[in-house]
């Protein structure tokens, strides 16, 4: 519901971030390395290089990669899939059905492709419908999509507040994160699958081990959209706060995260504190992604990109990349075999203010 381009805003919010020492506040600017650079976990692997892998979209949302290195992704608007090659090649490949916008954060959302797709060709995606979100399967045989199968239905939707990550896990269950579909209290109701992260088999039935022999994993989310697993199979979320901090959890098995009684670090008996949090100018963190010992977070309303180095539970100090240089960053995941990451903005959605098309996914280097 957050998330308007206001550079002096998010400028400002930096330098008082600096001056105030809040949680994870600690920054650097631009393409140069902040001071410091993986003191926290011994690695020195940051951002070197950026550059445009294609260009043309309208609000690109979801990312997954196929075996051959290319890429699908998803536009949220459109309800269209293409495949992107890595030398930037786009090809449409298929239109997802029953898809609807909320005029907000709804639409084709998040992608995954199985981790079985060279015997079983299925993708996986989550998306608004006309009366809830929900999580779907469909075959593609290399040039177009077909099929489309409910694996997962009744997610609550709204305007705002939709989740829409969805990653197969090392586990080789799919992980999904909903959101609280702006009716806070569903976070802390067990018996609901809003304001979750959710684990589930392929067929979009509870996976083993979940800790309350449902589809929930962990609870107490208020709009999550960022997952990833580090070198160790650690779970790591990002997530969008209210009006004061976003964070960054590490995601652990039945644990409750606190929304809505908590936003940000929490004291309260049972709930779970962030490991690195944000003034919510600062971030809007649609995504996370793990390279070569640290997390890279996409952020929105920030316009910049966070590394945030990770040393077994513990977050490092973050710093800040590209900050208001590209606008809306939206998703961000490894190239697989690559030091490097693509990143996508969202300048065209409805709080970027930006033409259809004004939309890019980068390669960032790292070195």
């Amino acid at each position: 519901m957050r998330g308007f381009r206001n550079s002096a805003v998010t400028a400002a919010a930096t330098a008082a971030a600096l001056t105030t020492g809040l949680l994870g506040a600690a920054t650097g600017t631009g393409n140069a390395a902040p001071t410091g650079r993986g003191s926290d976990s011994g690695i020195d692997s940051v951002p070197s290089a950026i550059r445009t892998v294609s260009s043309g979209w309208t609000v690109p949302w979801g990312l997954s990669w196929l075996p051959d290195g290319s890429a699908l992704v998803t536009e949220r608007d459109s309800f269209k899939i293409f495949k992107l090659t890595q030398s930037g090649t786009r090809t449409q490949v298929g239109k997802v059905p029953n898809v609807v916008t909320t005029s907000g954060e709804g639409g084709l959302l998040g992608i995954a492709v199985s981790p079985n797709w060279n015997s079983d060709h299925y993708v996986y995606l989550m998306h608004s419908a006309a009366s809830d979100n929900r999580i779907v399967r469909m075959t593609y045989d290399g040039s177009t999509l077909s099929g489309y199968k409910v694996i997962l239905s009744g997610i609550a939707k709204n305007k705002y507040h939709n989740g829409g990550r969805i990653k197969f896990g090392p586990d080789g269950y799919l992980y999904a994160t909903t959101g609280d579909a702006q009716n806070s209290d569903l976070a802390q109701d067990k018996n609901s699958i809003n304001g979750k992260i959710l684990r589930m088999t392929a067929d979009g039935k509870p996976a083993p081990g979940n800790p309350f022999g449902t589809l929930v994993y962990s609870l107490g989310h208020r709009n999550p959209q960022g997952i990833t697993w580090d070198d160790q199979g650690r779970l790591w979320e990002a997530e969008f706060g209210n009006s004061k901090y976003d964070e960054l959890n590490l995601i652990e098995s039945g644990k409750n995260y606190g929304w809505p009684t908590c936003e940000g670090s929490c004291s309260t008996s049972g709930m779970t504190s962030p490991k690195r949090q944000w003034t919510v100018s600062e971030a809007s963190p649609s995504a996370v992604a793990y390279v070569d010992g640290a997390l890279y977070v996409a952020a929105l309303r920030g316009e910049r990109l966070w590394r945030i180095p990770v040393s077994g539970t513990s977050a490092g100090t973050p710093a800040a990349y590209y900050t208001s240089q590209y606008g809306r960053l939206r998703t961000a995941e490894k190239v697989p075999g690559k030091n490097a990451l693509w990143l996508s903005t969202t300048n065209a959605d409805n709080n970027g203010g930006e033409p259809d098309g004004a939309d890019k996914v980068f390669q960032v280097d790292l070195s």
